[in-house]
């Protein structure tokens, strides 16, 4: 044993900061997200033997785990410091199960944010692995493997191989599915709105909305009644019946929480979750600050916690203070309250340091950390803040039976809105206010003339990624690891589609969406989604045990599943539809099925007869680009060969121009103009190379993504995929990895 003690964290980016921190008395390794996980090609769970996990170590993890053993070895003590929520329990548990024999003294340590009075905290308060925790974690990722593993291959045989069931995520998809069919089935109702222009004796003119008829709410349906009403109102006399002056105030809301940093982000920068969370991760685990060196900026970026650490508290208090003035203080500390099913332990997303301004350090972040860095930092000091205080004023307006209302509201001291404004969704209707005179009750108006309105309701708005966050938050849907990773697999498994910053099912979605409600209606119910969240937070608090909530889901899914299995000609023809359309080969009636590039024809007689052909009038192998013909400026087609996809003139044969496809990432090739494309082998194989082919000979079988890599800063990242972490980003130049220790599945 040495006299070095080791902590062992997840991402080496975090060794910087704890390097400086800890001195010479620690050596620092990171195990780079999970180091063990169920087996790639195999289910991995003995269901008869207590659902009992057969964990292997991940492919290309053995070196890192053979290095941790080595320095474990060499250390007085091993510190298990991954970050502080169930993934990471569940990886300081595997890495205990590896090293106990070479180094038994063995401690978890546990921080919310990369400081060093954190850190020192954490290591000094060190203790036991929470296996509660780390239950909860295994009984999620079974549950997952079992969905997975069970009912995705009914996908393969009626639609494709390779396509997936997520747990979860199909209950996402469900949500998406579902609206979209409302909006669908959706029959505007006409409504017809009525406003009076009014003026006073001293000739200042505002308007007023028809509220009440005969003291009751009312419906006008028509253009015929709102005429007659409107006939009926005209001289008659108008009379201020009621002024009612008060002055309100308007509450800060509290710091972020994963959730709400999520949705505020898309809202305001149109930022996914994924891309929210990689920026937010970097933030947290250290920015390089010039002399300063490597700086946690904020604390832990999953939490559902709105609770603030006192110390935090009282600095943001003293810069409030200092900086804004006393006025801007509340008579006590605002506290927040968190839900139930919160956990305690963490806090909200703050600044680690207040002192560091988003001004004073913007030259040494990115654009995009910038924003999301003094969107934290805003937030954090607006939830300590006093109240916005506004003058509200209501009037009542009396024409016999007819009562009219008007509001407007004057902003008297700013408070929080000093450094803060709530961002509202695209589709949402701000209240409209409107500059009313001095008005006193009895006072007689004129009328100058009544403004009837057409309106017809409408559909309920398609979600976009802020908006289906919050639904799933509301509904009890995931957890503040996993709602990014839900919605990004979704999307990349091409089952929705991003579209004006709203989510559309795709054809494909919703036939998987079909499949699955219909075969298995209550295991992707939203509410039996939610009861198996809460059966998980009660694993981790102890009040439940992990074996028996798994045999209390498995008895009915299997009972499920063997039903389906017993009617798999039902599923199949679900898939299929009958065209009015012959084979020109056997004669027999073709029908639309699925295959991996999308819909297409086919004989019904197959396997007698094989004939297919493209879905007349279909999208597969016929979408139009943004991009116009060199030649005779047409619109150019998205079209696909046996060499891959590429673009050509939407007047062929009239023009024969095509050319490559670029996927948006310049050739990575020094002194190379060109650009990545899609490209084919002789037997189909997808690989991408530079356009200048053969000039340039680059070439690469994972996909490359038009992404900067957040380690090394390299142009763009390599989009790879597994089992064992399901999707995930690899640099090329540094191999530093994009994973976060989220909900896996097995896609």
């Amino acid at each position: 044993m040495g006299e070095k003690n080791l902590i062992i964290v997840e991402s080496p980016a975090k060794t910087k900061p704890l390097k400086k921190f800890l001195g010479e008395r620690f050596m620092v390794e990171a195990s780079v997200g999970h180091v063990k996980d169920l087996p790639e090609r195999s289910l991995g769970v003995e269901i008869k033997n207590d659902f009992t996990p057969h964990y292997q170590i991940i492919k290309g993890k053995k070196k890192i785990l053979d290095q941790l053993k080595a320095r474990s070895e060499k250390a007085d003590a091993v510190y298990l410091a991954p970050d502080p929520d169930r993934e990471g329990e569940a990886i300081a548990w595997h890495i205990a199960q590896e090293i106990k024999k070479i180094n038994p003294k063995i401690f978890r340590a546990s921080f919310n944010e990369i400081t060093k009075q954190a850190v020192l905290k954490g290591i000094e308060q060190a203790g036991e692995i929470d296996m509660n925790k780390v239950n909860a974690q295994q009984a999620r990722r079974i549950l997952d493997r079992l969905v997975g593993y069970k009912i995705s291959p009914l996908l393969w045989k009626t639609l494709y191989r390779g396509l997936s069931a997520g747990r979860v995520q199909s209950v996402a998809l469900r949500i998406i599915c579902e609206r979209e069919e409302a909006i669908r089935n959706f029959v505007p109702q006409e409504y017809w709105s009525v406003t009076a222009i009014l003026e006073t004796e001293d000739k200042k003119s505002f308007s007023a909305k028809l509220v009440k008829i005969d003291g009751k709410d009312f419906k006008i349906s028509d253009q015929k009644e709102v005429e007659g009403i409107c006939s009926d109102i005209k001289g008659k006399r108008f009379l201020v019946v009621k002024v009612v002056q008060e002055k309100k105030r308007r509450h800060p809301s509290p710091p972020y929480i994963t959730s709400t940093l999520q949705q505020d982000a898309a809202r305001r920068f149109s930022f996914s979750a994924q891309k929210t969370m990689q920026i937010a991760q970097k933030l947290y685990e250290g920015v390089e600050l010039g002399e300063k060196g490597a700086v946690g900026l904020i604390t832990y970026m999953r939490t559902d916690s709105f609770r603030i650490a006192e110390v935090a508290r009282k600095a943001a208090t003293q810069l409030i203070r200092e900086n804004y003035g006393r006025e801007y203080l509340p008579s006590k500390p605002r506290e927040y309250k968190s839900k139930k099913t919160a956990q305690e332990a963490h806090e909200a997303i703050r600044p680690t340091y207040v002192e560091y301004h988003p001004d004073k350090i913007k030259k040494f972040l990115s654009k995009d950390q910038f924003k999301l860095y003094q969107l934290i930092w805003n937030r954090f000091i607006a939830s300590q803040m006093s109240s916005a205080v506004y003058n509200s004023t209501t009037v009542q307006i009396q024409a016999e039976k007819y009562l009219f209302k008007a509001a407007s509201t004057q902003l008297l001291f700013d408070g929080f809105l000093k450094i803060y404004q709530e961002a509202k969704e695209d589709n949402s209707e701000e209240s409209e206010e409107t500059k009313l005179p001095a008005l006193k009750e009895n006072e007689p108006l004129n009328l100058l003339r009544l403004v009837p309105e057409q309106h017809f309701t409408k559909p309920p708005a398609r979600f976009s990624e802020a908006s289906l966050i919050k639904e799933l938050e509301e509904n009890g849907i995931g957890r503040p690891s996993t709602y990014a990773q839900i919605v990004s697999t979704i999307k990349q498994r091409k089952y929705v589609e991003l579209k004006n910053r709203k989510l559309f099912p795709t054809e494909l979605g919703k036939t998987v969406n079909q499949i699955l409600v219909e075969n298995f209606p209550h295991l992707f119910d939203v509410k039996f989604t939610a009861s198996m969240e809460e059966e998980l937070d009660k694993i981790e608090l102890g009040q439940e045990v992990w074996v028996k909530v798994l045999k209390d889901f498995y008895v009915p899914f299997q009972q499920n599943l063997e039903e389906v299995e017993n009617n798999k000609s039902v599923l199949k023809k679900l898939t299929q539809q009958k065209t009015d359309q012959i084979c020109d080969l056997c004669g027999s009636p073709m029908i639309i099925r699925w295959g991996r590039n999308g819909r297409f024809l086919a004989c019904s007689a197959f396997p007698e007869c094989k004939n297919t052909k493209p879905l007349p009038g279909d999208d597969n192998g016929k979408l139009v680009s943004d991009q116009k013909c060199d030649l005779c400026e047409a619109p150019m087609m998205i079209k696909i060969s046996r060499y891959g996809r590429f673009l050509s003139c939407s007047r062929y044969p009239e023009c024969k121009f095509t050319r490559p496809l670029s996927i948006g990432v310049s050739c990575p090739q020094e002194n190379c103009d060109g650009f990545l494309i899609e490209r084919r082998t002789k037997k189909g194989r997808v690989f991408f190379g530079c356009s200048n082919y053969p000039k340039c000979k680059f070439a690469t079988w994972d996909k490359p993504v038009n992404q900067p890599c957040p380690n090394c800063n390299a142009g763009f990242m390599l989009e790879k995929s597994s089992k064992a972490k399901g999707r995930y980003l690899k640099c090329p130049k540094c191999g530093y990895e994009v994973i976060q220790p989220v909900e896996k599945s097995t896609d």
